[in-house]
């Protein structure tokens, strides 16, 4: 049974819609059939009136074309209310549905709002890939039009490699370049907004054939902008005197020479706070500071406790437990033949992990690097992998980063346990973390957190603290003195320096 709405075979009647008008006041509209087939890119500042332009086009839009907005600030889940589209809580559901959600949305044509803003950006990444990857690989008979709008797209399509997983960042590029490269075929037209043209990867920016470009101000994205356009250089000052809300247009589906264009008025609007001053309240300091500090005590401990970690089944962590004292073993069966006795044993798989994990800054290499870099060390010493994975490295090694081999073998295998509901990339960071609980108060500093998660950003360090408390492995109180407490749940409290 086919979707309500149409039949695989179904066309868009021909169709415009206008988004705004020029300076004389005459509306310039944007051809729909042609925008399908074309996609579109928008660049503008913050407070340029991007987001504005986005809603204007998909209200205009609506019920004439299926919608799929990937949404990273929660800004057009209020189209719901308006427009009937509906909300997926990219934080509620699990990678396989999240992507089970994609298929069916690509089957029965349904316009959906894909909001990111309850993860972090990395988990918000990895979610908009799987989620833009299933649009794609739907089955042929599901290829119905449909406009697939990516807000922030150098969030998911970055120029070079930022903080984030290099796993994530490819598999995210990979899925924005299917989109704006090779989704046509298969009835997705893209249409990608961006802060900074300098940050979005070259090979899907221009993939687009129309361009809404708004006000910048650095040169880099200004001169570029006017390329887009076909403007000469000399002529890129004029995005920067730009206003809000006015965006010069050029593209089959808009108009064959660079246009300037005030968007219309929306009927929805986004959730966030208005810029507009409001007057400050008038009570005097005293009342103030009597508000402030009124039953602090009773009211920071009625927040709600941080959930305990949900026990993962027994025969994962007695296989993550068997895995590592395998690898631990090699070191037995590692040499050849004709090594010498009075030299003493050769190296095993833990030897050559151990020496990388004390290489300066080692964990700052991508995973990918450091598996060749292993499999390179035991060719050169003669010592079989016996067949690690890409996945049994890197848990392997964020075990020998970490230094649980400092703890008794019956904590070593209660850390590890709690290691199993921990991502790849998150595990040496928090194996780290619960060794330092486990020993006693005086645990790592961000320095050490740091080393092992590879990165000197104290913001992706709070992200990462952030992240593991909300999936209950740990519970942070800081105090205003700089110090942070972290108890992990079924270990001692470890003081980190901050």
């Amino acid at each position: 049974m086919g979707p309500a709405g149409g039949t695989a075979t179904s066309r868009i009647v021909q169709a415009q819609i206008v988004i705004g008008q020029d300076s004389s006041g005459k509306d310039i509209p944007v051809d729909l059939e042609e925008l399908l087939a074309t996609r579109l890119l928008v660049q503008g500042n913050s407070g340029s009136g991007k987001s504005h332009l986005l809603r204007r086009l998909l209200e205009e839009s609506a019920g004439m074309v299926q919608q799929v907005i990937i949404d990273p600030e929660g800004d057009f889940v209020s189209l719901a209310e308006h427009f009937g589209h509906v909300v997926v809580e990219g934080a509620a559901y699990s990678s396989a549905e999240i992507a089970t959600l994609a298929a069916r949305t690509r089957e029965h044509r349904a316009s959906v709002v894909l909001a990111l803003d309850g993860l972090d950006v990395e988990q918000q990444i990895r979610c908009a890939a799987v989620f833009l990857g299933a649009l794609f690989d739907a089955p042929r008979e599901h290829w119905y039009p449909a406009l697939v709008v990516v807000d922030e797209a150098q969030m998911f399509a970055p120029a070079v490699a930022g903080e984030i997983n290099e796993d994530t960042r490819r598999m995210s590029l990979s899925a924005m370049t299917n989109l704006m490269c090779r989704g046509r075929k298969r009835g997705l037209a893209g249409i990608v907004a961006t802060q900074r043209l300098a940050k979005l990867a070259k090979n899907v920016a221009a993939e687009a054939s129309n361009f809404l470009m708004g006000r910048t101000f650095l040169d880099i994205d200004m001169l570029r902008a006017a390329d887009l356009l076909g403007m000469e250089r000399r002529q890129a000052e004029l995005i920067r005197d730009l206003q809000r809300g006015c965006f010069l247009g050029l593209g089959p589906a808009i108009c064959r020479r660079p246009v300037s264009v005030k968007i219309g008025p929306v009927q929805s609007g986004a959730k966030v706070a208005s810029a507009t001053l409001v007057p400050l309240p008038s009570a005097p300091p005293e009342e103030m500071q009597a508000l402030l500090h009124a039953e602090l005590a009773s009211a920071a401990a009625d927040r709600p406790a941080m959930p305990e970690p949900i026990a993962a089944p027994a025969h994962d962590a007695a296989e993550l437990v068997q895995r590592i004292a395998r690898y631990e073993d090699d070191t037995e069966t590692a040499l050849p033949e004709t090594a010498d006795a009075e030299e003493g044993p050769g190296l095993g798989v833990e030897d050559i992990l151990r020496e990388m994990a004390q290489q300066r800054d080692c964990m700052f290499q991508p995973a990918s690097t450091l598996y060749q870099m292993f499999l390179s060390r035991c060719r050169a010493q003669r010592v079989p992998s016996r067949g690690m994975d890409m996945a049994g490295f890197r848990r392997t090694f964020a075990v020998v980063v970490a230094r649980l081999d400092r703890l008794d073998p019956e904590m070593k295998e209660r850390i590890l346990h709690l290691g199993t509901m921990v991502d790849d990339d998150l595990l040496a960071p928090f194996l780290a973390i619960a060794r330092a609980a486990a020993e006693g108060p005086d645990g790592p500093d961000e320095d050490e957190i740091a080393r092992v998660y590879g990165t000197n950003s104290p913001g992706r360090i709070r992200r990462l603290l952030e992240h593991l408390e909300k999936k209950g492995l740990i519970v942070t109180r800081e105090d205003f003195g700089g110090g942070r407490t972290i108890t992990v749940p079924g270990i001692s409290a470890a003081s980190v320096d901050g």
